[in-house]
């Protein structure tokens, strides 16, 4: 007699809708965050620091 009775029929076919609804969404929302507000704001600030570093060589001149 097993611990734990095995998965299956209507167990088994709302796990692999959760897991895969899950998967998805995790999916779909890690892209939207990190096309979406991450990289923006990465380039946002690489610009802030570029432009900083032109303003600085140029006060040298």
């Amino acid at each position: 007699m097993a611990a734990v009775a095995p998965i299956t029929g209507m167990l088994r076919r709302n796990l692999v809708l959760d897991l895969s609804t899950a998967f998805g969404f995790g999916t779909t929302f890690g892209y939207l965050w990190w096309y979406g507000y991450h990289l923006p704001r990465v380039r946002a600030r690489d610009n802030y620091y570029v432009r900083l570093e032109q303003e600085r060589a140029a006060a040298q001149e």
